[in-house]
Parts: C-alpha cells; structure tokens; sequence
C-alpha cells in the first residue's frame, strides 16, 4: 500500500521542524491573557476587574487605602508602637519620682508648720503666765510697800548680777539687817516690805524677791565685806 504524503513528510522530518519554527516564532503568552504558556486556561476565580479588593493592589500598583487594617497603606504601621498605650518605664519612673519628692516636701512643710504652731501656742501661753504672775504680784504689794519720802541712808544689795540700792530710815535699816523687813522689786522700783510679804510672794514670784537677810547666815561674803555695808 502506498504511503500517505504525511507518513512521508512525518519520516522525511519536514513536519517536524515546521512546527518547531511556528513555536519560536509565536509570542509568549501573557499573565493576563486567557490562557496559560501550556495552553490551559486561567482558573475562574481570578479576580474581576473592578473595585480594588482591601489589601490588594489597586490601579498603577498602589495599595488600596481603606481594605484590611493589617494589609495595604495601614498595614505600614502594624510595625509601629501605638502612641496611646501605656507609658515607657523611664516616664514612669520620673513621675513617680516626682511624687515621693512633692510629697517630702508638703511633708516638711506641714511638720514645720505643726512646730510653729506650737511655738507660737508656747509663747502665747509663756506671755499669759507672766501677764497673771504680774497681776498677783501687784495685788499682794498694793498698799503694802514701807518706803519713806524722807529717807536718807542708802542700803545696797545685789540683785540681777548688779549692786542695787534702797533708801530708808535708821529703824528701818536695822530691820533690813535682822531680816525682819525685805526688799522687792516691781517695775523698776524697790519696795520695801513685811517679812511676811516676802513669804507670800515666795510661793507666787520667788524671782521678784530682791532682798531678804537670813539672820543665822554669816554677815560677810566671801569677798570679805559685809552685805549691810553703806557707802
């Protein structure tokens, strides 16, 4: 039986390189054509042309800007730490240092004002004493004082670190003597009294008692000269 024209052709290798040279000569196929470099069609999912998915790329290759948070424009700042969240340590650590030292301070401020506080009610309370020791000091004395206008010898004591005088009669600077009469000291003044005054302003103001001679003491001091001395 006699050969077809293509069994000949096929032996002969003609067919053969006409179809390698129609493959070399065709253009490759592209992604977005309907086929597949094997021939195969694209798979029918493929997405439709239209409106850009969220997190897929839109027109000219730029992300869609309002798709999936953590995709696209937004997804850039996935990376990032939120500005709002919580505080770094070190901001932590200076605030609260900043507490403990606000806090010494109204502390100290508040324990400096307690103490002035008291230091004034002390004064004020130190000034009232003084003001009632002062009063019953001149109601004991009041119309009690010896002293005589014409009085012309001069007894010395010391009181307050410092040689006072009192001007009295000669009867009066032998009672001073005896200890039968005192001296006491009320604004500035030198009065002189009742031994038995001397006793009732011991127990009030012992510190207003300027003079009163204990008749069993030695009459001389140590420096040798007597406290009853006039000069």
């Amino acid at each position: 039986m006699a050969e077809s024209l293509r069994d000949q052709l096929l032996k002969s290798g003609l067919v053969k390189e006409v179809h390698e040279e129609k493959r070399k000569s065709a253009p490759p196929s592209r992604p977005g054509s309907g086929g597949s470099a094997s021939g195969q069609p694209y798979a029918s999912n493929r997405p439709k042309q239209g409106k850009p998915q969220g997190g897929q790329p839109g027109p000219g290759g730029r992300p869609n800007q309002g798709g999936n948070p953590h995709g696209g424009a937004k997804g850039v700042h996935a990376g990032r730490p939120h500005r709002g969240g919580g505080k770094s340590p070190g901001a932590q650590s200076r605030k609260d240092g900043e507490i403990d030292l606000a806090k010494a301070y109204a502390i100290r401020a508040q324990k400096e004002a307690a103490e002035r506080k008291q230091a004034e009610a002390e004064a004020a309370e130190q000034a009232r004493l003084r003001k009632e020791k002062k009063r019953k000091v001149e109601e004991l004395l009041k119309g009690r004082a010896l002293n005589r206008a014409d009085a012309d010898q001069v007894r010395h004591f010391p009181y307050g670190d410092k040689i006072r005088r009192v001007y009295v009669d000669a009867a009066q600077l032998a009672a001073l003597n005896a200890g039968e009469l005192g001296v006491v000291q009320q604004g500035g003044r030198y009065l002189v009294v009742e031994k038995t005054v001397i006793e009732e302003l011991r127990g009030i103001a012992p510190e207003f008692i300027a003079l009163l001679v204990d008749p069993n003491a030695v009459n001389e001091s140590d420096d040798g000269v007597p406290d009853d001395l006039m000069w």
